[in-house]
């Protein structure tokens, strides 16, 4: 309670809290954007079952020019372990072949002359372990981008407050606010890492 016991008006309460809403949402989108681009990174991780996002990554020669893989033809799961790439035209089987060949995928395409099949080999227990801990890896650096955003946010807080932008009631709330922000957004990548090791384990 402000100084001579005279309550501070909810009205403007509520208009400080927008306030430093408003300037901790560029910090906390940022924060959103890592645990997101994790996630995308996951996805294109083999764990043993066909899903076409392995792909995602893959870009052929189409007349020249890069082109994503999804761009270019059809991709469905047949069955649990296999990929199946339909191209839209025909001369593109050997563009695609290529680029699955020298991916980093590990998976050995065959063509038909129609289409592309892509079989996923039981994962070892081992090449289970690893990935584990490349996801692992994955998720503290994106710790790290998450704690760096806090970084940013303080110090540009602090600078606000020394040009007399904010007071310094306000910077400590919007320290506390961004301290808040980055252990909810660590929480969100720790769930991630949890899933997807699972999945990875999963025989």
């Amino acid at each position: 309670m402000p100084a001579g016991g005279v309550k501070r008006p909810e009205k403007q309460n509520r208009s400080e809290n927008v306030q430093r809403s408003e300037l901790t949402k560029p910090y906390e989108e940022r924060m959103a954007k890592t645990v997101s681009v994790l996630e995308s990174d996951f996805e294109t991780i083999r764990v043993g079952r066909a899903n076409p996002r392995v792909l995602d990554k893959l870009s052929v020669n189409y007349y020249g020019t890069p082109t994503p893989l999804a761009q270019v033809g059809n991709i469905t799961v047949p069955e649990a372990r296999m990929l199946q790439i339909s191209p839209w035209e025909s001369n593109m089987l050997k563009e695609i072949e290529k680029a699955i060949q020298a991916s980093d995928l590990g998976l050995n395409p065959t063509n038909d002359g129609k289409v592309i099949r892509l079989t996923f080999p039981e994962l070892t227990e081992e090449r289970r372990k690893q990935l584990a801990k490349d996801v692992k890896k994955k998720a503290e650096d994106a710790k790290v981008a998450v704690r760096n955003v806090r970084r940013d946010a303080v110090d540009a807080f602090k600078k606000a407050q020394k040009k007399g932008d904010v007071t310094e009631d306000d910077l400590k709330q919007l320290e506390t606010e961004t301290q808040n922000l980055t252990d909810k957004y660590v929480g969100e990548l720790d769930k991630r890492v949890d899933a997807k090791t699972k999945e990875i384990m999963t025989v």
